[in-house]
Parts: C-alpha cells; structure tokens; sequence
C-alpha cells in the first residue's frame, strides 16, 4: 500500500515545496494538495515547483473541480506537467465544495462530473474528446501519456459514476466499515458497467497524527469530521437520513449548525463543536504507532491502494518523519 500526504497551499509556498520534498525523503509515494484557489494560493503553480525539486512523488490536486476549472484547461495543465517531468501526476476530481460555494455557486451535477472525467481523460492521454458539441483535441500529447482521474464521491449515485467511469477513487474517511461499504459501491457498479475493478486505484484520504495525548489530537483534528459532514448533509439533502449511506455517517451531522468556510480545513475551526470524539477517532488515525499500523492493515486488507495523510494540525515535520520511520517501511 502506497502513503501519500495532502497539504493545504498556505503562504509561504516555498514552505508548501519544501514539505514535499521532506515527503519524498521519508517515502512518501504522492503529494496532493487542496485546490479552493480563494482560500489558498494557485495549486497548479506549486505543483510545477514540487516536480521540479523532486524526483519520484506523483503530484495532484485533492480535489478539483469542473465548475471554478475549465476541464480542457486542467486536462492541458497536467498533460503539460506530464511532458515536463515524465507522468507524474493524477488528477483528483469531484463535484466540488470549498472551491465553489465559496463563490456561492453549488456543486456541479454528476451528469457535468461525467463528462469532465472523459474529457479530462481523453485530452490528457492523447485522445480526441467531445466538449460542447466539438471535437477537441492536443495534438501535442504523445501516445504514451499517462494520465489518470480519480473521483472523490460519498453519495451512491457519486459511488456508481465512480465505478463506470474513473480510474481511481478517493474516499476522505479512514474509517473501515464506511470503507468497505464505499469499496463495494464502487466495485459493483464497474462489475455491472462491464470494467475490471480490479483496475481502479482506491485511495483512502485522512488526518494522521503521531503521539499519546489523543485529547490534544482529536481537537487538531475534529475539522476533518466537519468537512466531511458538508458531503453527508448534501447526501441526506437529496436522499434522506435512511440508507443512501452508512448510518455512521448520518447520524453525527444531526447537530451541525452550519459552516464557515473561512476556517475550512483548519485546525481549531470553531464551527465543527458538533463533531463527536468518536467520529474524530473514527475518521482520523490517531495515537501511538502501533494504532496506526492496525488501522492501515484493516485499510489495506479491504484493497485500499493508499492511504494520503491530511498534514493539517500542528506535527507536520514530526508525522512526515515518523510515517517515513515506522509506516510506510511497514506496508512497502
């Protein structure tokens, strides 16, 4: 199993590169990187500059979007990124959140989402792709492109679209039996579209955090359970409370209140007191070493391919250098 690591584009940036350069030397395979370009600064920009003064990491947004990112203009900018330093990007995409409702817009609909995944996908690996109507096409691609897209989603409509269409999927939790509900969605609705699941990437996304105070690291934390509770109230939005998803997920957000973006993915964000400890502990991977070896083993033995440490809380260079020291030798 793979271990990557997620950071937000805070100022400076050269602290953003810097970070995922100490990645790379403690074993880290990917890099990703928030992409809410009101919150933080451009990620595009900085993922040039991590290829640049790196060698092996696989670079990416966690996610983008169709709404705020012309798809024609993300599908060029990692295939350009691609022709610099030899296929080592993926693009995470989703309906969008942050990004978008930032600029009071609403995430995009799954019929968009589709069509911007095989447009992405055809344009980025050389193909001809259909966008509005026309035949588009970078005849500057070579035929040995590598581009993958791997779709974040929650919902099972979200689930199925991924399984029929995406290379990879990104769940943003790390709790196992959420897990291994989401896994199933994904593999049946490919299973039923006639692809090979076996050939989807799947990619489990959350906080990690190194030590024995857990009461100080839930706290660091517990922004996570809200984030993720901004997906959940959209699923129960559309579907209702009872069986879209798991009800581990339903039941916690029944006492959100709402949300300020201003402090999205932040640790200490004030709006996420309805966040309960055991979600925290569910979602998020935390305590002693040994803790996270278990949870990652359950994690691994389900088929997740990777797990990318979300590195918002006060321990990054610790994490990065106990992960690289104890984790990542453990699933190589």
């Amino acid at each position: 199993m793979d271990i990557g690591v997620v950071f937000q584009c805070d100022p400076p940036a050269r602290r953003v590169v810097e970070l995922a350069r100490q990645a790379e030397a403690a074993g880290f395979s990917h890099v990703w990187t928030f992409d809410s370009h009101l919150l933080w600064q451009e990620p595009y920009v900085i993922h040039s500059q991590i290829l640049a003064t790196t060698e092996r990491v696989i670079v990416g947004p966690m996610v983008t979007n169709p709404s705020t990112r012309d798809v024609t203009v993300t599908a060029s900018t990692f295939a350009t990124l691609n022709e610099l330093y030899g296929n080592r990007t993926v693009c995470g995409i989703g309906r969008g959140d942050s990004a978008v409702r930032t600029l009071g817009l609403k995430p995009t609909s799954l019929k968009e989402l589709r069509e911007s995944v095989k447009v992405i996908q055809d344009l980025g690996n050389g193909r001809h792709a259909t966008y509005n109507g026309n035949d588009v096409h970078f005849p500057w691609v070579s035929e040995d492109a590598g581009l993958e897209v791997w779709v974040a989603a929650y919902g099972p409509k979200a689930l199925a679209l991924t399984g029929e269409v995406a290379d990879g999927y990104i769940l943003q939790l790390a709790d196992p039996d959420i897990a291994a509900w989401m896994i199933k969605s994904v593999r049946d609705a490919a299973t039923k579209a006639g692809r090979d699941a076996d050939k989807i990437t799947f990619c489990v996304a959350a906080p990690a955090y190194i030590g024995d105070n857990l009461e100080h690291q839930r706290e660091q934390t517990r922004w996570f359970g809200g984030m993720v509770g901004n997906h959940v109230a959209d699923i129960v939005g559309r579907y209702g409370a009872d069986g879209a998803v798991p009800q581990a997920l339903t039941d916690y957000i029944k006492g959100r209140q709402g949300y300020d973006y201003s402090e999205h993915g932040r640790a200490g964000n004030s709006h996420t007191a309805f966040v309960p400890d055991e979600i925290v502990d569910r979602f998020c991977i935390l305590g002693p070493v040994e803790a996270h070896l278990e949870k990652l083993t359950a994690l691994r033995d389900l088929g997740v391919d990777q797990f990318a440490v979300y590195l918002q809380h006060d321990d990054q260079e610790h994490t990065l250098a106990e992960y690289g020291k104890h984790v990542i030798p453990a699933f190589s």
